[in-house]
């Protein structure tokens, strides 16, 4: 039978046999929400260590099938140790173990203080310093994976997972159901496979993102891998984007916000041999992404239907010949939308 950690008597015989616990000691046990491809559970030992363990799934949680072998813990285990030593400080969990034959990761919980990023968004907060440092945070990862290229290239080469994580459900998906989109879509992910230049997170988003003292902490690693840089970032723009799209009375502040994170990523990364032709490519994950988050198999769920079949309509016409630079995507995507609500 399957070991599955939210089943909590199981999970607290498996920590006292493994020698995480003591016979007997009284351990707090919490399921986590949020995620569609893991359980996450809280744990906290009389002792006072409290860690978070991530069960990757074979059946992602969404309405649609979308399957991925849970073997990708393997992935993410890699990727934190790699950037516990390697991302700015303080910005990921320590890594505290991994159980491969039960799909499981173990990692340092950051105190319950924290708050989520996308949450802090959704309502309204919009602090400029917090996307300093995520810019900075994304573009330190690139960076010194680019300059490490041979070990990092190695260690991270498959790409397996970012495939059927990302590029099915997001791009092609997406294709197979917006005929106006094909081409592009198609293009788009055959085009992402031939960059080979930096470490790339690949679910780099504020849902991702916790602040703890005013401090921005990375987690989620299942499709890391060594690939093109310009997905992150276009990932995280649209984000940003979608959030300006839904929020009006925030609408100016994210749209600022969203090109001073891009200012301070390229300050970070301009040095690397590959940024001279990163923006282009960024532009196109940012539409390619604006649209699978409201067409493919995860869609944002605070648009509204008809903020949905807005984005769908503005990304479409922007498609047809996208901008060539992110402040002007930026400022095209949100006329559009200003537009397109007046009609």
């Amino acid at each position: 039978m399957e070991f599955d950690i939210e089943k909590f008597d199981t999970l607290r015989d498996y920590l006292t046999e493994r020698g995480y616990a003591k016979s007997g000691d009284t351990i707090s046990l919490k399921t986590l929400a949020g995620g569609v491809s893991n359980r996450t559970v809280r744990v906290a030992f009389t002792s006072g260590r409290v860690w978070v363990l991530k069960q990757a799934l074979a059946k992602l949680r969404v309405n649609v099938d979308w399957f991925s072998s849970p073997e990708r813990i393997v992935v993410e285990a890699k990727a934190l140790r790699w950037l516990n030593r390697s991302a700015p400080p303080g910005t990921t969990p320590a890594f505290i173990f991994e159980d491969m034959e039960n799909h499981l990761l173990g990692m340092e919980a950051i105190p319950e203080e924290h708050e989520n990023w996308k949450s802090v968004l959704l309502s309204g907060k919009i602090v400029s310093d917090h996307f300093e440092q995520f810019g900075l945070l994304i573009g330190t990862i690139h960076r010194q994976s680019s300059e490490s290229r041979p070990e990092v290239a190695k260690a991270f080469a498959d790409t397996t997972y970012f495939k059927s994580l990302r590029l099915e459900p997001y791009y092609l998906y997406t294709a197979q159901n917006i005929t106006a989109a094909a081409g592009f879509l198609n293009a788009l992910a055959r085009e992402t496979l031939q960059h080979k230049e930096s470490l790339v997170h690949g679910d780099f988003s504020p849902k991702n993102t916790l602040i703890y003292r005013d401090k921005l902490i990375l987690l989620d690693y299942e499709v890391v891998h060594f690939g093109d840089p310009a997905f992150d970032i276009g990932f995280a723009l649209t984000h940003f984007l979608s959030k300006a799209h839904h929020l009006p009375q925030a609408r100016a502040r994210l749209a600022s916000a969203a090109e001073l994170f891009w200012q301070v990523y390229y300050d970070e990364i301009m040095r690397m041999k590959w940024a001279g032709g990163l923006e282009p490519r960024v532009v196109r994950h940012t539409l390619g992404c604006l649209l699978a988050r409201v067409a493919g198999k995860s869609p944002l769920e605070y648009l509204t239907p008809w903020e949905r079949a807005r984005q769908h309509d503005v990304v479409l016409a922007l498609m047809g010949e996208p901008p060539t630079n992110i402040p002007d995507l930026i400022g095209e995507f949100v006329r559009k939308i200003e537009t397109y609500a007046q009609n």
